[in-house]
């Protein structure tokens, strides 16, 4: 396989388990929804920035570690599933909170600096996002691949995952899904903290049934 067309695999199949639904999709889509679009695109570029680091650790082949060490792989998929169970818990206590919608798509710097980070801890915090990356690249990448590739591939999945997300996160900050949101916040909120929630248990528990 040439490397144009490796690099068109990668991106391929990283790009439909992108955009499969996760905590990830609920998590960018309520924030541009209940915040604001900027909160949203920050939210989608820590998603890109989470994507790119994973790409480069592949690429360094620490993922190959992770799954050996399996103490340190099993510790890492517990804190991702806390995680995602912590942010449920939140998720849910808030939903009958009232909140304010701003009119501008301006929002304060620390605001979109803590989307940015919350995007970001989300994407990281999932470590078998890691070992997907590590199989499609072991899978896909050519033996003796051109430097080229591999100095293009994380900024390209940044850019992948990045635009994804943006593209959600558009979606949900524009008036009529806010205004569905808006009027829907309280069950929509539970809703979405089941989910992420779940996810995070499930996480936890196939972490536990994986080692008897």
């Amino acid at each position: 396989m040439s490397a144009s067309l490796a690099l068109f695999g990668i991106l391929g199949a990283l790009l439909v388990g992108a955009v499969s639904p996760g905590p990830s999709f609920v998590l960018v889509s309520r924030i541009a929804a209940k915040f604001s679009r900027m909160d949203g695109l920050s939210a989608a570029a820590g998603m890109g920035l989470g994507g790119a680091i994973f790409a480069t650790l592949a690429l360094l082949g620490l993922t190959a570690i992770l799954t050996q060490v399996e103490g340190l792989y099993l510790a890492l998929r517990v804190f991702g599933g806390l995680y995602l169970v912590y942010l449920g818990i939140r998720t849910w206590r808030g939903a009958s909170d009232p909140i304010d919608i701003p009119d501008s798509t301006t929002v304060p710097p620390a605001s979109t600096l803590r989307s940015f980070a919350i995007g970001l801890v989300t994407q990281l915090s999932n470590p078998k996002t890691a070992v997907v990356y590590a199989s499609i690249f072991a899978a896909l990448l050519p033996p003796s691949a051109p430097l080229w590739l591999l100095l293009v591939l994380p900024p390209l999945v940044f850019t992948l995952e990045a635009s994804w997300y943006a593209i959600v996160a558009l979606a949900f900050s524009a008036q009529g899904p806010r205004s569905v949101y808006l009027r829907s916040k309280s069950w929509i909120d539970r809703v979405a903290g089941s989910v992420i929630g779940a996810l995070g248990a499930r996480l936890i528990s196939e972490t536990f049934l994986s080692r008897n």
